[in-house]
């Protein structure tokens, strides 16, 4: 890899460093969400993670601050249609443009898989840690020693990157209803996911709510777009008034007052029904909860779509100043560093975290199941102890991420 400071002083400039910057926040943001709000359960031979959002009546702020995944998709893209432009002007099609942009997603991910396929194998040989699931055949299922993949830890990032993967398959036809219908195609995302939240709430069709996945997700990556073609940048009133919009929906939409008009009804649509965590109205954690019987998470809710418009809006407002940060060389040249490990750390986070568990457990840390006074007094060695494992990783595994040079240099 090339010195930061000849890849600082090579960057051209036309390059939007403040892409870049969201890019590399946001996968720390998540790296660190992970880490922090991470109460760990070990029961006989079996490993995983609860979260504290629910545990504490004041963490659900977090979460309007930091649930990064809009951001992410609003970068992504962003890159999508410059990529795609560049590829394009080069005189190269579309398979070479998913090829392009695939293949930086699937390089990392497959030395991840096989390195977690070589431990799986060894676990079961051993007879170490209790089967999981899902189940192969027979008494063998897939995993040990920790719950299956929609879990955080620690495979939980692959169902993201899998979704990404569609999202960048799928680009080169977002960006034609883009060209074709503008505003109409996030203003028609809107519109579906409220339709689905009616339908789904109203009719108690839980699984009909896995409907507003695409347009939820889809919602940040179509306005990435406008991003890319000028069309949202230098616009302060309509940042002002996203953030405003947003802000303004998630404090209607989960209070309780909003939703009294509809009487009992309200108490059906929020949870299930005859449940112990009825609250009649959208829950305010912008996460699972683990103690709540909706989620806004999973699956997305329309509250999810508002805090993706008002941080987004939030971001563009700080644009300018922080792109003026970014001119100078320390802050680029760390903003450079972070990119180019950045699958590596969203990649293995969570088995870093593993590992810190499996070290600290023996020594009493990591017992809590509350939010204790110790519980939150452990939080910084939860951040250090697995932040010293993955720059250990960033070292052996960070070179897979990056392409392989040229023979000739």
């Amino acid at each position: 890899m090339r010195s930061l400071d000849a890849l600082a002083n090579a960057t051209p400039s036309t390059r939007d460093r403040y892409v870049d910057f969201l890019r590399a926040v946001s996968i720390c943001a998540v790296v660190f969400g992970h880490w922090f709000i991470g109460v760990i359960h070990r029961d006989d031979g079996l490993v995983y993670l609860t979260s504290a959002v629910g545990l504490s009546s004041g963490l659900w702020l977090g979460t309007w601050l930091f649930q990064v995944m809009p951001i992410f998709f609003f970068v992504g893209g962003f890159s999508n249609l410059t990529t795609y432009e560049a590829f394009r002007r080069r005189g190269e099609g579309t398979a070479a443009f998913v090829r392009g942009r695939a293949s930086r997603l699937l390089r990392p991910s497959a030395v991840f898989l096989g390195a977690w396929a070589v431990v799986q194998v060894g676990l079961h040989l051993a007879d170490v840690g209790r089967p999981a699931g899902p189940e192969l055949w027979g008494n063998t299922t897939l995993l040990r020693g920790m719950l299956p993949p929609a879990q955080t830890l620690p495979f939980g990032p692959l169902w993201f990157l899998g979704f990404y993967l569609v999202v960048v398959v799928a680009s080169p036809l977002l960006i034609g209803l883009h060209r074709r219908f503008g505003l109409w195609v996030p203003v028609a995302m809107i519109a579906m996911v409220v339709a689905v939240d009616v339908v789904g709430f109203g009719l108690e069709l839980r699984r009909f709510r896995y409907l507003n996945v695409l347009p939820v997700l889809l919602f940040p990556h179509q306005l990435g777009f406008f991003y890319a073609d000028g069309s949202l940048a230098s616009r302060r009133r309509l940042h002002l008034a996203m953030v405003v919009a947003g802000l303004a929906g998630l404090v209607l939409l989960t209070n309780p007052w909003v939703f009294e008009p509809f009487g009992q009804a309200r108490f059906d649509w929020f949870g299930d029904p005859g449940g112990a965590q009825n609250i009649g109205h959208y829950p305010k954690s912008l996460l699972g909860t683990d103690v709540e019987e909706i989620s806004n998470a999973y699956p997305p809710t329309v509250c999810f779509l508002l805090g993706g418009i008002w941080s987004i809006g939030a971001v563009m407002l700080l644009r300018e100043r922080v792109a003026r940060w970014l001119e100078r060389t320390g802050p680029w040249k760390a903003t450079i560093f972070t990119n180019s490990i950045i699958m590596t750390l969203f990649l293995w986070h969570m088995t870093a975290y593993l590992i810190a568990i499996l070290t600290l457990w023996p020594l009493g840390l990591g017992h809590e199941v509350d939010t204790t006074a110790r519980w939150w007094l452990e939080r910084p060695v939860w951040i250090l102890v697995p932040g010293a494992i993955l720059a250990a990783f960033v070292i052996v595994v960070g070179r897979f991420e990056r392409p392989r040079p040229r023979p000739d240099g």
